[in-house]
Parts: structure tokens; C-alpha cells; sequence
């Protein structure tokens, strides 16, 4: 039977090591190409829904065939599924991208097992451009929360959006890490939730009225 391929961890990748990527570029079978970890923790956007967040960026030679295939360590363990390349032209330009292993070993079990793949949440609103725009006229890096779901996880433990009053607006709450990780706009915060499942519960540092402050909440299912 064949042998079946070590499941690594991409918990502590660092950017250098070398890693080789197995795929069927151009319908070449078994190629395998080489490279090094050129960073992490990349984003791409995504037309059909959120961003795809925590890939590893390698400079491996990837091509049309190659996504599927097994990104491994050099011990020949999996770190990760290659996936997408950067490239104006269509083939290898040195960029290439693929999903960590650990977030495979979350996922694929629930897609197996319900079809679906349910982010954790907190239950708040935010909009990265807003959070921008607040960003730059308070000083303040963080994500500001613009409101809280009725009933949410994050309602149960108090956190605050905006609010209207007679005196005017009143911001809310600005999450500034999570288990002690900075986070400065949403896009880092919801990458920080996706290690996480939900009923894990995190730790908030907020600032409220300039005061900061911790909270732990429960994470909720998201969409």
C-alpha cells in the first residue's frame, strides 16, 4: 500500500526554511519543484466570499496543475495545499501560495462531516474602511466595533458599539489584541478567530473610553 505522507504543523513555519512543492504542472506528472517560506500569514482576495487568510507565501515553482498538491517540509512532512500563484501571465512567477496544514486539519473534518465549514465569530460589526478612516482620526490601532448582534457572544459580555445620543456619537469599543496578538484592522482579527473554533474562548484587550480593559468571550458560530 502506499506510504501515506506525515502530517507536520505550520504552527512554527519561519520564513527561509526550505519547503518543496509535488504537483502535475502542465499535466506533467509527479514534479516536484523547491523553494523557501518568503513569508507568511499573506492574503488574497476572494470574489466568492472573505478573503483567504494565513497562507504561506513560497517562491517554489508553481503552475497551472500544481493546486491540490502537498507543500512539504524538508523532513517531507505536509505544511500545507498549494493554491493559488501570483503571476500576469498565467505561469510561475516565483509567487506562489498555499494553505497552512493546520488550517486543513481544522476544516476539512467539518466539510467532511457537514458539508460546510462554520467560522468562529464574536458577533460585531466592523468595515475595514471605516475602521480606517477612525483609525487615522484618533490615533487610536485597533478594530473599532460599529455595533454588537442582539444576543451575541459579544453582547453577553458587554462589549459596545457606536451610539447615538442627544450629545452626539459616542465611539465604542476598539479591540486592540486577542491572547495578546495586536491586532490593527479587521482583516488581522479575523485571521487571529480562524485559529480558533467555536465554543474556544479568547481574550479581548480593549480600550474603552481610553481606559483599556480584558474580557473573555465565548466564540459563536459565524458565517
Amino acid at each position: 500500500a502506499p506510504t501515506r505522507v506525515p502530517i507536520g504543523t505550520s504552527s512554527d513555519l519561519q520564513v527561509g526554511q526550505n519547503v518543496f512543492a509535488i504537483g502535475n504542472p502542465f499535466g506533467l506528472d509527479w514534479t516536484l519543484t523547491k523553494g523557501i517560506v518568503s513569508a507568511l500569514d499573506r492574503s488574497l482576495p476572494n470574489e466568492n466570499g472573505p478573503d483567504i487568510r494565513h497562507l504561506i507565501q513560497t517562491d517554489a515553482a508553481v503552475n497551472p496543475g500544481n493546486s491540490g498538491g502537498p507543500l512539504l517540509d524538508s523532513a517531507g512532512r505536509l505544511i500545507g495545499i498549494n493554491t493559488a500563484i501570483y503571476s500576469p501571465s498565467g505561469a510561475s512567477a516565483g509567487i506562489s501560495f498555499a494553505v497552512p496544514v493546520d488550517t486543513v486539519m481544522r476544516v476539512v473534518p467539518q466539510l467532511i462531516a457537514n458539508g460546510r465549514y462554520t467560522r468562529p465569530a464574536l458577533g460585531i460589526e466592523s468595515d475595514e474602511e471605516i475602521n480606517d478612516r477612525l483609525k487615522r482620526a484618533s490615533g487610536i490601532d485597533g478594530v473599532f466595533i460599529l455595533s454588537v448582534e442582539p444576543g451575541s457572544a459579544a453582547e453577553r459580555v458587554g462589549l459596545v458599539g457606536v451610539q447615538r445620543t442627544r450629545r452626539g456619537i459616542l465611539p465604542g469599543d476598539v479591540i486592540v489584541a486577542l491572547n495578546s496578538r495586536p491586532v490593527s484592522r479587521l482583516g488581522d482579527l479575523l485571521a487571529r478567530l480562524d485559529d480558533f473554533q467555536v465554543g474556544q474562548k479568547v481574550q479581548l484587550t480593549l480600550l474603552r473610553a481610553g481606559e483599556e480593559r480584558n474580557v473573555s468571550v465565548e466564540l459563536q458560530p459565524g458565517i
